[in-house]
């Protein structure tokens, strides 16, 4: 019987070496791989602290640090492409995507939205080099289940979500990726709002 999320498989392993990096997780969103990157950051640290985020960006990122149980800090950062979560290892990345484009020890979030450099209907990536975090995050996508695995006898982690890429959109984006440019611009920031002023973000 076919695997219909072996083209998933087949996507990631040409995400990695488009970009550099030694794993690729796909998601629904580059929102969702934000927020089950941060889940795995402070997955063996004590607490949860205070996220900073860069006061205009898009809504969805400050929402996902408060939904991973982070508290969002706002700072002015005139910000290209890509910015960094501090203090975490992880980066919004969601408007660049180019050849080699992944930093060792980090963990990338990137956008596969329609309005994205590489687009679709939807979908997002973590782009990382950690074979344990790599694991973690497979079984996070997948409801905690083990890919492959009798739901039956399986062990479940948590947290974790229903969040795994469609084969029909990786399939899409493997094809698009095999004629996508080596060298892509990072799309020009958008006219975000100032999120700080929000009231849900006080």
């Amino acid at each position: 019987m076919v695997n219909p999320h072996q083209v998933t498989r087949a996507f990631e392993a040409a995400l990695c070496e488009y970009t550099g990096a030694r794993y690729a997780v796909t998601t629904t969103s580059c929102t969702q791989a934000i927020l089950m990157a941060l889940a795995c950051w402070r997955r063996c640290r004590a607490g949860y602290g205070v996220a900073h985020l860069p006061k205009l960006t898009y809504v969805g990122v400050p929402a996902a640090v408060r939904n991973s149980g982070f508290l969002v800090e706002f700072w002015d950062e005139d910000w290209q492409g890509e910015y960094q979560i501090e203090p975490t290892n992880i980066w919004d990345s969601a408007r660049r995507f180019t050849n080699e484009m992944y930093r060792p020890g980090m963990m990338q979030c990137v956008s596969f939205h329609a309005s994205k450099i590489l687009g679709d209907t939807q979908g997002g990536a973590i782009l990382h080099d950690e074979p344990e975090a790599d694991t973690w995050l497979r079984r996070a996508r997948f409801d905690g289940r083990t890919e492959g695995a009798d739901p039956k006898t399986d062990q479940v982690q948590w947290p974790s979500w229903h969040a795994y890429m469609s084969p029909d959109v990786a399939a899409r984006l493997l094809w698009k990726l095999s004629v996508l440019p080596k060298h892509n611009a990072d799309l020009p920031r958008s006219d975000y709002p100032d999120l700080s002023l929000m009231e849900c973000f006080k």
